[in-house]
């Protein structure tokens, strides 16, 4: 009978497509609205940026950075200057986020001059969040799946079960209903219920 797979690992992949999903639809929303040289959701998007800093920010990547990264690394020691980049990633995810949400603030303010702007900085943030998932999906969780043990992967599947990402499927807590209800609102079928673009 073949072992079953480390909920982490589901958790961390079902995490990836749901976020990867929102991540591609903003540059199409964006490319959509300068299309129709319409301004955006102002509302949605500074919903979207919230989410990405609530959830994946505070929640998925201090868990891989503390938890998962440091047990690799002890057991596969050819896979630490990806780890260490990783964690770089991580490291610059809120100040990124932060760029981003000021790029959007500006743009929502001092208008038409500053949409390129934004659109540039989005575009930067979402082709190296890509990447970053990438990276993780082909390098370091086929090895972690190699080198980590029964019980290594008991403690992290504990860990990473308290996540509670709701566009990952999870039912969404009570604080988070409105904020995940704008989000899914402004994402295109199949993952929100807003306009085709």
């Amino acid at each position: 009978m073949p072992t079953p797979r480390p909920l982490t690992l589901q958790v961390i992949c079902d995490e990836h497509r749901a976020l990867a999903a929102m991540l591609r639809s903003l540059p199409l929303l964006l490319a959509e609205l300068r299309r129709r040289q319409a301004q955006p959701d102002f509302a949605a998007l500074r919903a979207m940026l919230f989410y990405l800093d609530e959830f994946p920010e505070r929640l998925h990547h201090p868990k891989e950075s503390s938890l998962l990264f440091p047990k690799l690394r002890a057991r596969a020691p050819e896979i630490r200057s990806v780890l260490d980049r990783l964690d770089e990633d991580h490291l610059r995810g809120e100040r990124a986020i932060r760029d981003l949400e000021h790029a959007l603030l500006a743009f929502e303010i001092m208008g038409e001059s500053r949409r390129e702007a934004f659109e540039q900085l989005c575009e930067r943030y979402v082709h190296g969040y890509l990447q970053h998932m990438q990276v993780e999906e082909t390098q370091v969780l086929p090895l972690a799946l190699q080198h980590l043990s029964a019980q290594d992967w008991a403690e992290l599947d504990e860990a990473f079960a308290g996540n509670r990402d709701p566009l990952a499927g999870h039912a969404v807590d009570a604080p988070y209903q409105a904020l995940v209800q704008t989000v899914l609102r402004a994402l295109p079928a199949p993952l929100g219920f807003g306009p085709a673009l």
